[in-house]
């Protein structure tokens, strides 16, 4: 299992995105083993509170990140493979 860490400039400077990274890369350490799924592979994207926000408070949203991404989804995929072309009506010029 990988993981990789992106934060945009939009969070800040090279300072804030770094320690941002940083925080996400130690909440992963300590969860991906715990909760991650074996064979995936992971991006954790820097918010702007990301670094702000309290360390329990993180790990929390990175668990219920990874429970919710763990759980399989309810309702089948799409079978639709985009427009309907066949309905469209084709003029004549």
């Amino acid at each position: 299992m990988r993981a990789g860490f992106t934060a945009t400039k939009k969070i800040g400077g090279a300072v804030v995105r770094n320690r941002a990274k940083r925080r996400l890369r130690e909440a992963a350490r300590a969860l991906l083993p715990l909760l991650g799924q074996p064979g995936h592979d992971y991006v954790f994207i820097a918010r702007a509170t990301t670094v702000e926000r309290d360390w329990a408070g993180l790990l929390d949203d990175v668990k219920a990140a990874l429970i919710r991404l763990a759980r399989p989804k309810t309702t089948p995929p799409s079978t639709a493979t985009g427009t309907d072309t066949a309905s469209r009506e084709k003029t004549v010029r």
